[in-house]
């Protein structure tokens, strides 16, 4: 029962008229489904928490957030939520149905794991791991515990990323052979940074969560009292991989759509890629190229330049990207779906196919298991930039194939460059 009903019904209780349910309609506070918000920093108060508050059907009762700047800020921002400073508290709240996390990477998977043992559903961000075991730890319990899970990736719902993959699938460029994938080119590196005094509002230990212990600088955090500027920790190792998972995990969801290969993954894989100088503060990956080859004979090509899907087949190629432009090689490409065979591909808003799906306990668009094979592809791509060397890798059993340097990558997430 939502805490919004509470009130609801000891209100009720206590007044002399019953006030009956067509008052409220179809959203009804009992028929809403609360949600509280855990980590509450740029992309959760730009965008996530914004969608649901638009939504009917939800109702956001609680904020978390480890910099009490920032949730201050939320609680006076969502309208009837309470602050919590530990995570942990929101999921022992028998109100809350579900969580949405917006976390830095490193607390992604911890932060899932305990909500699923604590019967919540989950919507977390992406890139939704930060190494492979992770994932397949993960999705296992999401299916043990028959909790809802949604991966927040927003690109199956762009509507050109949608036409190409589905044009793909149905057939339409005929049989497919090679998919091209691009992430913006916009990771820098920085000259080494001092150790700062924590500020008093942050509750740094509690931040690192389980990433290697280092003294506090701003640029490995976040801009005190500033939810606008990117973080510092999306450019260093101990947090995040870098643009290579991060908008990696939006591009090669459609990829992996479109060849039919979401709950698997490529069995061969080889790349390049370039770092900062070795005493650059930020350390992930400036640019990249990385090569993969799937068990039905299509290559992947992924690489640092813009965001955009190219698939080309047998019978032509259709292209779409971020300024929402989609185009192909002849215009029957793109033609409106037709006949009783096309395959249609669900569309919907990502925040409301969550929340479809945690009323109708059926799956998400792109559950724990999509979310972790489509970060995986990514991982892999890192993990051959850092060996240099083709690795092959078995999608089923998820290790590398003969290769045990490759093979330790897979439960240790990767702190620091070498290139072999």
């Amino acid at each position: 029962m939502s805490t919004t009903r509470r009130h609801f019904l000891s209100a009720a209780a206590a007044a002399p008229l019953i006030v009956p349910s067509r008052v409220f309609g179809m959203y009804a506070p009992s028929n809403r489904v609360t949600v509280g918000m855990i980590g509450m920093g740029r992309q959760c108060m730009a965008i996530n928490w914004k969608q649901f508050e638009k939504m009917p059907d939800v109702a956001v009762v609680a904020v978390c957030d480890v910099d009490a700047w920032r949730l201050e800020r939320a609680a006076a921002a969502v309208p009837g939520s309470k602050p919590f400073r530990d995570y942990r508290e929101i999921l022992a709240d028998k109100s809350i149905d579900a969580v949405m996390i917006s976390t830095p990477d490193q607390w992604h998977v911890p932060i899932s794991i305990d909500a699923v043992k604590a019967g919540k559903d989950v919507s977390c961000e992406k890139p939704l791991t930060r190494c492979i075991a992770e994932g397949r730890q993960l999705s296992d319990l999401v299916t043990k515990h028959k909790r809802v899970f949604r991966t927040d990736t927003e690109y199956r719902t762009k509507p050109h990323y949608h036409q190409a993959r589905e044009a793909v699938i149905n057939g339409r460029i005929g049989k497919l052979v090679t998919i091209r994938t691009g992430v913006p080119k916009s990771d820098v590196g920085c000259p080494p940074q001092p150790d700062m005094p924590v500020p008093p509002e942050l509750d740094y230990d509690r931040w690192q969560g389980n990433a290697p212990r280092a003294p506090y600088t701003e640029a490995r955090v976040h801009k005190p009292h500033d939810i606008v500027a990117r973080g510092g920790w999306m450019r260093h190792l101990y947090y995040c991989d870098g643009m290579i998972t991060n908008w990696g995990a939006h591009l090669n969801d459609v990829a992996q759509s479109g060849n039919q290969t979401d709950r698997t993954g490529p069995v061969e894989i080889e790349g390049v890629g370039h770092y900062p100088p070795s005493d650059s503060f930020w350390n992930v990956l400036l640019d990249f190229e990385v090569h993969y080859r799937y068990a039905n004979g299509v290559q992947l090509i992924y690489k640092t330049e813009r965001p955009y899907v190219r698939f080309e087949g047998t019978d032509g190629w259709i292209y779409a990207d971020d300024t929402g432009k989609v185009e192909a090689s002849v215009p029957s490409i793109l033609a409106p779906p037709s006949g009783s065979n096309w395959k249609r591909l669900e569309h919907k808003i990502d925040k409301q196919d969550f929340i479809d799906a945690v009323k109708s306990r059926g799956e998400t668009m792109c559950d724990a298991e999509v979310g972790h094979r489509t970060i995986s592809v990514c991982h892999l791509g890192h993990i051959a930039i850092q060996l240099g060397r083709k690795l092959k890798w078995d999608p089923d059993k998820e290790i590398f194939l003969g290769d045990d340097e490759a093979n330790r990558y897979i439960a240790n997430p990767i702190h620091k460059p070498h290139i072999a």
